[in-house]
């Protein structure tokens, strides 16, 4: 429960409301799973969970993306180099890259769900050769709001690799996919039988994407899911993030569709 005060390295905007942060490691490193979050704490002002968005591969580097939404996230994205906060964790159950060893992987981004998934791709990617097809499907409300655009730009021009992205609204500058991210499911180059899928988004866009797979032939087991609520604690004490039987800190943030699909269509859980 008690965290460790840590120095911001680097700040930067990413989007109109969205800030990266890198923060020093501390002695050995921060080791972590692609997936887990830690709870980050602006002095004076707060703590919040905040998924990990780094390469897993690089533990002297510790980055969170932040979408200043409230007080707390306000104050941890205008922190600045050589600013400090508090860091606890991790915490959290996070994707299941090596059980996709020798399957397809689908990886479904919306909105700032690719900052969460953006280590199992980077752990993916490193290890290219255990993999089946990867399909990267990115959605983003307009062209403007597309989340590491120079990042995915570099990944899409990869020969092993199928990304798409695709946006709500758009101008008539705009030459890509206009629609939900769902609408790329359907063309995506996968063996649903042999397929494991990563969705991270809203819950609204996370439910119909399961459908989708649900309609490829995607075992409920194999679409996993990173769930998002509200934490004080993050080790399965203060009940705030209780989702049914489940703390989303401990017994997520990752979990299957088949454990949760059914509680999500559920109101006031």
């Amino acid at each position: 429960m008690l965290p460790a005060a840590r120095r911001v390295l680097r700040a930067r905007r990413e989007l109109s409301d969205v800030w990266t942060i890198e923060i020093e490691a501390g002695d050995g490193g921060f080791e972590f799973l692609p997936g887990q979050f830690n709870m980050l704490y602006a002095f004076g002002v707060g703590e919040a969970a905040i998924s990990i968005s780094g390469d897993p591969a690089r533990p002297e580097r510790l980055v969170h993306t932040i979408r200043s939404v409230g007080k707390v996230s306000a104050a941890l994205a205008r922190l600045g180099a050589g600013d400090m906060l508090g860091v606890r964790g991790p915490f959290g159950k996070g994707w299941p890259v090596e059980e996709a060893a020798g399957s397809d992987v689908v990886v479904i981004a919306g909105g700032l769900g690719l900052a969460p998934l953006r280590p199992a791709l980077y752990r993916l990617f490193a290890e290219r050769k255990r993999y089946g097809r990867i399909a990267l499907l990115c959605g983003a409300r307009g062209p403007d709001d597309i989340l590491f655009r120079t990042e995915v730009e570099h990944w899409r021009r990869q020969l092993d690799l199928e990304v798409e992205v695709t946006v709500d609204h758009a101008g008539t500058d705009w030459r890509g996919n206009v629609g939900v991210v769902t609408t790329l499911i359907a063309r995506a180059a996968f063996d649903p039988a042999r397929t494991l899928a990563l969705v991270c988004g809203p819950e609204v866009m996370m439910r119909f994407a399961a459908i989708e797979l649900l309609k490829r032939g995607v075992p409920p087991e194999a679409i996993h899911i990173s769930m998002e609520r509200n934490m004080k604690c993050a080790i399965g004490h203060c009940g705030h993030c209780q989702f049914g039987g489940d703390f989303v800190c401990k017994d997520g943030p990752v979990a299957t569709w088949a454990r949760l699909g059914r509680r999500i269509a559920m109101r006031e859980i």
